[in-house]
Formats: structure tokens, sequence, C-alpha cells
């Protein structure tokens, strides 16, 4: 008895520390990445039931505009939560384009959308460089809580160039970050993005706001040319 409620505490303990906010959402804490990437063996943290009432993913995909037959990509796809929602939103005329710098992640994702009978999804692996999507070929490009794990201004600047030339020339980008400051999700304040930061930096890669949104804990901005 003493042992099983040794180990019950323990449990508790680790689900507790795990991170700081009460809906379980779509980043660790610092001390649980490996360097800046999210662990894959911590996917089902990003799969909270709440998520999609907070992150309001319907709302992000009318944003874009993204309709039956486009071409999206996921970008930093994760556990897929997006790229079932887009591969159901494009319909079978569509596709969408699940990119990870991480090749366990898109193994996820490929069984993730087998047992979902999703057959219009293309895992496509990237590098901190190279996001590795076909040029010119996109009608939106999702970025979803990863912007700002790109570090340094220069190189935030050349990821949205690099995303913008896979744009058709009426193609949309939709970042979305944390808001900065303490409380609810999101991971610490440090490695947040205040909003007028990213816009300077979409006007530097030459690329400009065409719309946005504040949602719960976070803000969307829409780029295009």
């Amino acid at each position: 008895m003493r042992i099983g409620i040794h180990l019950r505490t323990a449990v508790v303990c680790v689900l507790v520390v795990q991170f700081f906010w009460p809906l379980n959402a779509q980043q660790p804490t610092s001390t649980q990445r490996q360097g800046r990437l999210f662990p894959p063996v911590d996917l089902g943290l990003l799969e909270s039931p709440d998520r999609a009432t907070w992150q309001k993913p319907d709302l992000i995909m009318d944003a874009l505009q993204i309709a039956d037959g486009d071409t999206v990509a996921d970008i930093g796809a994760g556990s897929g939560f997006f790229t079932v929602r887009l591969a159901r939103r494009v319909q079978q005329k569509g596709l969408v384009y699940a990119q990870d710098i991480q090749q366990p992640m898109l193994e996820s994702i490929k069984r993730r959308v087998s047992r979902e009978g999703l057959k219009n999804v293309v895992t496509r692996l990237g590098t901190e460089t190279d996001v590795n999507l076909p040029k010119g070929a996109l009608d939106a490009v999702l970025v979803v809580d990863v912007y700002p794990e790109v570090e340094g201004e220069r190189n935030r600047i050349d990821f949205l160039q690099r995303l913008a030339a896979t744009l058709k020339p009426q193609g949309r980008i939709g970042i979305v970050n944390y808001r900065p400051g303490e409380g609810g999700p999101g991971p610490e304040p440090q490695r947040r993005l205040d909003r007028a930061v990213v816009e300077s930096e979409v006007a530097a890669a030459r690329l400009r706001v065409l719309d946005g949104a504040t949602l719960a804990f976070q803000y969307l901005l829409v780029v295009g040319r």
C-alpha cells in the first residue's frame, strides 16, 4: 500500500510541474525542451480537450480564407492538431503539407491521418534553413506557436521570406503567437514576442499585415505580399 501511495503521489507531482498553466496548452516549460524543440514524447500536451475552444481553429482558417480545393501548409505541425483540421477544410480536392523539422513528429502525423482516413496530407521534413515546400504553390501557410522558436530577428525575417516564396500571388501566411505577459497558457514570458515586433519583421521582409485577430491568449496576424 505504501508503495502504491508513493507512486500515485509521484505521478501527481509530475503532472503538476509539467507546466504552470491550468489549460494544458501548446508548449512545455524550457526545462522540458530539447534545446528549442518540442520533445516528441510530450505530444499529448498539444491535444488538451479545450484547445479548440480557446484557440479557435475555425476562426484562424477563416481569416486565412482557406477553402475547398486549396493547397496549404502547416509549419511545425507537431501533433497534427491543425493538420487534420486543414485537411478536412480543403477536402479531397485540396492538399495539406504537414511540415516539421523533427521526423518523429511527422511519423506521428502519418499514423494520425491514417487512423482518421485522411488521404490529402503529405509530410515534409524541413530544416532550420529550408522549409522544403514547393515554390509558388500554396494558398496559405499556417505558423502556430512556431515563429518565436526562430531565434534572432534576421533569422525570423529570412524565415518569413522563405515562407512567402511558397505562396501563390494572393497567398496568405497566418502567424499565431502567445501574447506577452504571465498567466494563462503558453511558454514563459521571455519566450514570447510582442505583436509589434512581428509586424516590424513582416515589414522588413517586404510583406504586409493584411488582417489580424485577438484570441483568448494569443494573437493572429495574416500576412501577404
